[in-house]
């Protein structure tokens, strides 16, 4: 076969490949990832079962795709705010990072309830979304880490005695260079941003929070000043 050839049917399969994930989006929006069938992406989009099987041999492969997509798009997100404002302070990259984070997750609530939302039945995350799903967790350690290097951040609390030997643990593995209090205020602050942000997203604020973007950025700054970014 030719070059040529080749790279026409490579473009082929990677149309179909995109067309199969959006198919497979928009039943997301419209059932919830619990009840997303090859079959009726294969439906919606004329094609037999068996065709599709070739790009996706089961529904776990494409959810697995559409997962790492959902982490990649939004790491792209966070790591493009980040970019734009590179040569700020590490609170002003925080507070950047963080509000965009919450925007592509109102713009894309259902690829956000995938990944963050409720478990989908029957299914487990091969390792393969780990480094996607590390993105956005691994920047923010990258901005606290720049600001321990500077002589910028704060001492976080002293640990209780009972949790000293998990913080050295995760400290070893996620952030070696920060102490470990540090690293265990970050997760703290990590699962407190998305939970702000699900949140806004699942409803829970309605009646609660109006203007929510002014209240979400003074949760950022507050949340960044407790792992130690002034």
């Amino acid at each position: 076969m030719s070059s040529t050839a080749q790279g026409a049917r490579a473009r082929a399969r990677m149309e179909v490949t995109a067309a199969i994930k959006e198919e497979a989006r928009r039943q997301l929006a419209a059932e919830g990832a619990a009840r997303l069938s090859l079959r009726a992406v294969a439906r919606s989009l004329g094609m037999v079962s068996s065709a599709l099987y070739r790009y996706f041999p089961s529904r776990d492969d494409l959810l697995t795709a559409l997962i790492i997509d959902a982490y990649d798009s939004l790491g792209e997100a966070a790591e493009g705010a980040n970019e734009r404002v590179a040569d700020a302070e590490p609170l002003e990259r925080w507070t950047a990072v963080a509000e965009a984070v919450r925007l592509w997750a109102l713009e894309h609530p259902h690829e956000y309830a995938l990944i963050y939302g409720s478990p989908v039945p029957g299914y487990t995350a091969p390792v393969t979304t780990v480094p996607p799903a590390s993105r956005v967790g691994l920047l923010f350690i990258g901005i606290v880490g720049d600001a321990h290097h500077e002589g910028v951040l704060a001492d976080a609390p002293e640990l209780p005695d009972d949790l000293t030997a998990e913080a050295g643990r995760m400290a070893a593995d996620l952030a070696p260079d920060l102490p470990p209090a540090t690293v265990v205020a970050l997760i703290a602050a990590w699962a407190e941003l998305f939970g702000l942000v699900g949140f806004e997203l699942f409803g829970q604020f309605n009646r609660v929070v109006e203007d929510r973007r002014p209240f979400f950025r003074h949760g950022a700054i507050r949340i960044a000043h407790a792992v130690g970014l002034r």
